[in-house]
Parts: structure tokens; sequence; C-alpha cells
């Protein structure tokens, strides 16, 4: 018997229940992991709650990232040891191979040797957050040096992680944030600069900084209303990479600014990467030897205990972090 995080039925994080249950063997092609940390995601409690792309089948297990010691082995899985401290790229479907629990079966192909410079708990803040900002800035907008990149909503461990990419290729990072209280927070993150949007005129700053030429990349979460003002902060030629829907509300399509400035305007999901093997593999060698020379540090806002999930949660809700929340086991 091994403790996992289940739900019976959609809610808050009320809703969320230790449970012993019997683990099997891992099948063909898996690695099972003894977990020792879990990288807490946005994802998971919009699954949780109902809102998420795929619809739960209840009792429901959860999670998306994980890192720990190889405790078994599949069949045809030859590049691992028992042993080896590794981390757990997410998967295509979180219900068939969640991470909440002390022991999770995971697919080979979605786990990593990470670097041994990291500790359990930053392998499990890496995965989701680099994959996602690597995936969308790097391949689908070909940053680069010179680029001047929004990122909104920065103060998530996703947005976090795009000022590091972004850094990494020698481009300048706006990051939004409603007020400024964050402000000095993610400037120490990375931020080349800050723009509260409750406080300031966020088209004038962008104009102020990029010299009246705007950001060629916007990479947002929010959607909404707000992708009409977003435009407004674009350079000629620029793309909007629209990765959430944090707003529930419908915005109007910004046609003038995307048919005078030739807008690109894309949805973009992890799985983008995940699903393409190519691609996967670019994105474990970038990140890989990101992490392993400093250039990518996962930041943790904080830890919690297993048992403590339902806080975790709650404070990953509140919004009131900067960076990764990650769960200790």
């Amino acid at each position: 018997m091994s403790r996992v995080i289940r739900f019976h039925a959609y809610g808050d994080a009320n809703v969320l229940r230790i449970e012993d249950i019997d683990i099997p063997p891992p099948a063909s092609n898996e690695v099972q992991i003894a977990v020792r940390a879990i990288g807490l995601n946005r994802a998971e409690s919009m699954f949780r709650s109902g809102t998420y792309l795929q619809e739960a089948v209840f009792p429901s297990s959860l999670g998306y990232e994980a890192a720990g010691v190889v405790r078994a082995l599949g069949a045809d899985v030859g590049a691992f040891a028992v042993g080896d401290a590794v981390s757990v790229i997410p998967t295509l479907d979180m219900s068939c191979w969640p991470t909440y629990g002390e022991v999770i079966n995971i697919p080979v192909r979605y786990v990593v040797k990470h670097p041994t410079n990291l500790s359990f708990e930053a392998a499990a803040a890496s995965w989701m957050q680099y994959i996602t900002a690597w995936g969308a800035l790097i391949e689908q907008a070909g940053l680069h040096a010179g680029d001047t990149l929004i990122v909104s909503a920065a103060s998530s461990s996703v947005g976090i992680a795009a000022f590091q990419v972004a850094r990494s290729v020698g481009a300048t990072v706006i990051a939004t944030t409603r007020t400024s209280d964050k402000a000095q927070a993610l400037r120490d993150a990375g931020a080349h600069h800050v723009i509260a949007t409750a406080e300031e005129d966020l088209v004038a700053r962008v104009r102020e900084i990029t010299g009246g030429q705007g950001a060629r990349v916007v990479f947002d979460p929010i959607g909404g209303p707000a992708i009409a003002t977003l435009t407004e902060c674009m350079a000629v030629g620029g793309i909007l990479l629209e990765y959430g829907a944090l707003s529930s509300e419908t915005g109007p399509f910004p046609q003038f600014a995307v048919l005078g400035k030739s807008l690109t305007i894309r949805g973009y999901l992890y799985t983008e990467v995940v699903a393409d093997d190519a691609a996967l593999e670019r994105a474990k060698a970038f990140i890989t030897d990101g992490l392993q020379s400093g250039v990518l540090a996962p930041l943790i806002s904080r830890t919690f205990r297993f048992d403590e999930i339902q806080d975790a949660t709650r404070f990953l809700e509140s919004n009131q972090q900067i960076g990764k929340v990650v769960v200790t086991v």
C-alpha cells in the first residue's frame, strides 16, 4: 500500500484526500519512482475544480510533476537503474500517470536524470515551467537577442521561467503584474522592467521602454479583454502566445491592431512539445544544460509537507506566491 492524493468529486481544495492504495509494478516501458517532491501547477487546480480541458473519472488522481528515486523498472527500460535520482516531465494525461503520490509509475519517455546539482525540490519545480516557456518562446516565437518580451501574470512559476529563458538568449523582459506589491521581487527574479497594470498605463510604458517600437513577443496566460490591450503594446510583425485562460471573460478581437501590425495571435500548450519526439529531445537538452549551468534556476516560493496538500493548493490558488509551490514527501 502507498499513500496517494485523490478526489471523488469536483470542488475546492477540501475535496483532496490522502488514501492508501495498491500501486502495481511498473508496466513495460515504465519507471517506478519513490517520490521525494511534487511540483504543483495551476492546471491541476483547474482539473480538480472541473474547469480543465480534460474531464475527471472518479475517484481521480492528479499531478504533472515530481522528483524522486527509481524504485523499479518495467520491461524494455534500459536507460535507468534502481537508485537513480530522476524527475518527471509532464505527461499527456495526469489522471493516467499522476504524480501526487508516494510511489508512482511513469512512462520512461517522461523520466529524466536531472543534474546532480539540483535538489529534489528544485527538480520537481522545473519541467512544466521550462518546457512551457521554452516551447513558446524559442520554438514558436524564435526569441533572440535584441527582442523585447512582455510576460503577463509574471509572478507565476512559468512567468519566472520565461524571464530566465529570455535572458539566456539576450532578450529584454517586461513583466506585468496587477499592483506594485510584487515589483521588486520580479526585478530580483530577472525582469528588466516591471509594469503594475492597475497603477500605470501599460501601452504608454511599453512604448517608453521600447522607444516606440513595441514588444515583438507577448507571453500571456490570462486572455479575455486584456488581449486587446496587449496587442496595442506590440511591434509590427509581433506574435502573442496565449498559454492559459485565467480570465473567464471573452474579449473583443483586436482586428485593427492585428491587421495594422501584421500580428500573430496563437494558442499554445506544453503538449505541443511533449507530443513531438524531436521537440521533446530539444527541450530536454536545452533545459538540462540550463539547469546544470545555473542559467535556469527554479524559484521556489514555499514548500509544504505531503499531508498539507490542501493548504499547499490553497496557497497556489491565492496568487500570493512568486515562483513554484512544492510539496515534499
